[in-house]
């Protein structure tokens, strides 16, 4: 793969789809259906994304991510990977672990503080999700290596933000991973904040050059264009595979909402950006191709978002059901085996709670 310059499109805002000389034959298979269970996708993550921000506003999550806006990125990503590919996403890759089987009840635990985690990552190949901004990179590049040197034949994927490409933990895992040959796609989604502060202040040049810097093939692709993001992700894991090293892709979407429910964007953005960004919408413009293929009845998007609407009860149900944590079990799992230092703070914390009781 060389350096690609322009913004990889395949389906245009106004849902036509159009041929692109190094990237369509990566998608070939992907006909109305497969396209259609693509939309389906995009549709339920960005319902179950509603659910929990609509949660979290209740009291019921202590925090949220929200994702609306960046669903072609990362269902167009996820539906890229093989089975035994691992993935290190940041804290905002819902859709990903949808794609990736996470259950979507175990998807609330984390966000709702009553667990560490939330999934077993070795059991759908994707870890949980990463608060430490791009430090999921190192654990990326260092879990390529090891692939190298097991030669294995998969890849290894990890999500990060625009933001986070001026973190160190992301330079210095670009570093290693092209030293090594590392079966590594770092894939940005460019979404245009890092928290309150617009791209551009960051970076006076488009993100994709960073990992030119490193000597690594480079590829922007139109976010919210679902068969691009899927195609380019689908060449970038091949290269990967076949011993070609690393790859960094900028998706170039857009945060709609806040960067957490914490965050009230209306205060450094106006609704004129806003609205640029919603024309762009990654849902409607494969809606818009689907129906004027006839590969989307009224019928169809009925069953859809019936699918949606079931997918955001079940979140809803599960998150309701967690129970608190026994205030002594923030000690468990701290080691593997049990320490002293661990135990006598544990005697210490009871004996606090104790008093709060007397």
């Amino acid at each position: 793969m060389s350096d690609i310059d322009e913004i990889v499109q395949l389906v245009t805002i106004t849902g036509e789809r159009h041929i692109h000389p190094d990237f369509s034959t990566y998608v070939d298979d992907i006909d109305m259906a497969e396209l259609r269970r693509l939309y389906e996708d995009m549709v339920v993550v960005r319902r179950i994304d509603a659910e929990a921000t609509a949660l979290q506003r209740q009291g019921q999550l202590g925090l949220w991510a929200p994702l609306l806006g960046q669903e072609a990125a990362q269902i167009g990503s996820a539906r890229a990977l093989d089975a035994e590919d691992f993935v290190f996403p940041s804290y905002r890759e819902h859709g990903v672990a949808y794609c990736r089987g996470v259950a979507i009840e175990e998807m609330m635990p984390f966000w709702r503080g009553t667990s560490l985690s939330g999934w077993d990552p070795h059991e759908h190949n994707i870890a949980t999700p990463a608060i430490i901004i791009g430090a999921q990179t190192l654990h990326a590049a260092g879990y390529g290596m090891g692939l190298n040197l097991e030669g294995a034949g998969s890849a290894v994927i990890t999500y990060f933000g625009d933001g986070a490409t001026s973190q160190g933990d992301v330079s210095e895992a670009m570093g290693f991973a092209a030293s090594f040959a590392a079966p590594v796609v770092f894939f940005c989604q460019n979404n245009q904040w890092a928290i309150s502060e617009p791209v551009t202040l960051q970076s006076k040049t488009p993100i994709v050059n960073r990992g030119r810097g490193y000597g690594m093939p480079t590829v922007r692709v139109d976010g919210n264009d679902v068969l691009a993001v899927l195609a380019v992700t689908r060449a970038a894991l091949e290269l990967a595979r076949e011993g070609g090293g690393p790859t960094f892709i900028e998706a170039v979407t857009y945060r709609r909402g806040p960067h957490t429910t914490s965050d009230d964007p209306t205060r450094y953005r106006t609704a004129a950006d806003d609205a640029e960004w919603i024309r762009r919408d990654p849902i409607e413009r494969i809606r818009l191709l689907l129906e004027a293929a006839g590969a989307l009845s009224d019928e169809d998007a009925k069953l859809i978002g019936e699918h949606a609407d079931a997918a955001a009860a079940e979140l809803r149900r599960g998150c309701l059901a967690l129970d608190d944590p026994p205030a002594l079990s923030i000690f468990d799992d701290v080691y593997a085996e049990p320490h002293p230092l661990i135990d006598a703070e544990r005697r210490e914390y009871a004996a606090y709670l104790d008093t709060l009781e007397a």
